[in-house]
């Protein structure tokens, strides 16, 4: 066999690749790791750095800052919940069966991964402007595509339920699909915070509890309203 021609640069190049992916890889599941154990994404680069054993600047040899760390954290949440939403609704008979069932597992989702809600409603304050200031064009098409699978799952079952004539989807099943993420992004806070504002009287504000559960029950019965005109 003839010896290779192949420059020996090519492979430090491809094991430099590889070691860089792996420290990035480890870099967002400490990244994760600590969202998890705290409940909430209150996480400095510090933090992070010192739970990976390196210092700061090596992280940001590696992301452009806090925000496309995050923005990459995000996409393992998004990644587990298209797998939930998926699995809830296999093999269900009905378009309603299934709406409900990809509804109930994002809320299900997202009040056992609070972080996930954090990072999400984060992303979202930010204008696509800023976004292209603060993360690197490969981290948004990463981002950009577990946004857009998790939203596939559920407009999928409003076009197959429109196709079905099960549905009448009022407009465009993927605006509705962004729409319904976006209410049920909004909605699992009010969950997490527990807390109803009312007036007790004109003029006279008051607070009351508002469960889990019920916040569940709004979003599936908002989503199963909307699909039936």
């Amino acid at each position: 066999m003839p010896p290779s021609t192949a420059p020996e640069t090519d492979g430090r190049r491809t094991a430099a690749a590889t070691r860089r992916r792996a420290r990035e890889a480890q870099i967002i599941a400490a990244t994760r790791e600590l969202f998890d154990s705290r409940g909430d994404t209150d996480v400095q680069i510090e933090h992070i750095a010192r739970a990976v054993g390196v210092n700061r600047a090596i992280l940001y040899r590696h992301f452009t800052g806090k925000e496309e760390l995050f923005a990459l954290t995000l996409v393992g949440y998004l990644d587990e919940l298209r797998a939930a939403m998926t699995g809830a609704a296999e093999g269900l008979a009905t378009g309603r069966d299934r709406l409900e069932a990809i509804v109930g597992a994002f809320v299900d989702y997202g009040l056992a991964h609070p972080p996930f809600v954090d990072c999400a409603q984060a992303l979202m304050r930010r204008s696509g402007e800023e976004l292209l200031g603060e993360i690197s064009e490969g981290a948004l098409f990463r981002l950009g595509r577990a946004i857009s699978s998790c939203l596939a799952v559920l407009s999928g079952v409003l076009e197959r339920g429109q196709a079905d004539g099960e549905f009448e989807v009022p407009g465009d099943p993927v605006l509705l699909a962004n729409m319904l993420y976006a209410n049920g992004l909004g909605s699992l806070q009010l969950a997490r915070v527990g807390i109803l504002v009312k007036e007790a009287a004109p003029g006279v504000p008051t607070v009351g509890d508002i469960s889990a559960q019920q916040v569940r029950d709004y979003l599936v019965l908002s989503a199963l309203a909307l699909v039936r005109g």
